[in-house]
């Protein structure tokens, strides 16, 4: 039993085109349609000849060219105390009318403030931009075996990433806090002339005797906001790395085991652990060594560090 005959779009064009050349009353003979049928497909078909609606754009603004949108947030990455309209001026100058509201959404929709909240540097900005002058300080804690919490102060130039650890103690106090800053200060000597700013949290054991130990050498005291590691990211990423690498793998005894892992460490890190930040030479080292020509030629000896918690490897003499 056939089915319904279905007719594809081109069958229904040409029943649509003879239509215009047979008579209407010869309809019923020549095509197996009705009449309103083929009338439907003929409306149709004069409706497609002048349908012009993929020549329109759609409702609304058209939209802000890609080129433009990375201009506009550009301009306001680099000058932070430009606002929408101060932005929509530079485009003009350049050659792209654009509306103000148009710039300030696109601002918007990259979560970029305006220009009152922005002109001040960012956190990352600022430590980039004044490393030179930069010490932060901080507390690390070590819990014994015997569970008791034990303090040191350390104090960390964000330039060479120089560690200085002031002491271990179990009962920190304010004035003892104070008497390390000025054994630092002591032992820097010259290297405070370089100093401006020192970075610290709020912890009620930094007191204006604390403060006042810098400021006689004319550093500024920078108080982090509350509850932001992120503000003194440098000591905190030290005290992570401390943790890491020695504290994870070793049981600390006492105090004076507590002392002598921290000196040690504080060895290694000053002279030997390569630092990303300064392209892999130690704090203390002034460049790259020169490249060994021959390496398969000389040996390498291995120091154990910590009873091999840690590892450090030279070239024999």
């Amino acid at each position: 039993m056939q089915g319904r005959v279905r007719y594809e779009p081109a069958d229904r064009l040409w029943f649509a085109a003879l239509s215009s050349l047979i008579p209407r009353r010869r309809w019923a003979n020549v095509f197996p349609i009705t009449p309103s049928t083929l009338l439907a497909w003929h409306r149709r078909l004069v409706a497609r000849r002048w349908d012009y609606s993929r020549r329109r754009r759609g409702p609304g603004r058209p939209r802000t060219q890609a080129a433009i949108k990375n201009l506009v947030l550009r301009l306001a990455r680099e000058n932070s105390r430009w606002g929408h309209r101060r932005i929509q001026g530079e485009l003009a100058r350049l050659g792209h009318p654009i509306a103000a509201s148009t710039v300030w959404q696109i601002l918007h929709t990259a979560g970029i403030d305006p220009a009152p909240r922005r002109t001040g540097p960012t956190w990352r900005e600022f430590l980039s931009a004044q490393a030179t002058s930069l010490i932060a300080c901080d507390f690390l804690h070590i819990d014994t075996i015997s569970l008791q919490r034990l303090y040191a102060l350390i104090f960390l130039e964000h330039r060479t990433r120089r560690l200085h650890i002031a002491g271990v103690t179990a009962h920190p106090t304010a004035a003892r806090a104070t008497q390390q800053a000025r054994t630092l200060a002591t032992d820097l000597g010259i290297r405070m002339d370089s100093l401006r700013f020192l970075i610290r949290d709020r912890d009620s054991k930094y007191t204006d005797a604390f403060d006042a130990v810098f400021q006689a050498e004319n550093i500024e005291i920078i108080k982090t906001p509350i509850r932001a590691p992120k503000a003194n990211a440098h000591c905190e990423r030290m005290i992570g790395t401390f943790r890491r690498e020695v504290l994870d793998h070793m049981l600390i005894l006492g105090e004076a085991h507590a002392r002598q892992v921290l000196a040690t460490y504080q060895r290694h890190y000053n002279a030997h652990r390569p630092h990303r930040a300064r392209r892999q030479p130690a704090p203390q080292a002034h460049g790259q060594p020169p490249p060994v020509l021959e390496p398969a030629s000389r040996r390498i000896l291995r120091t154990r560090i910590l009873g091999s918690v840690i590892n450090e490897y030279r070239y024999a003499a």
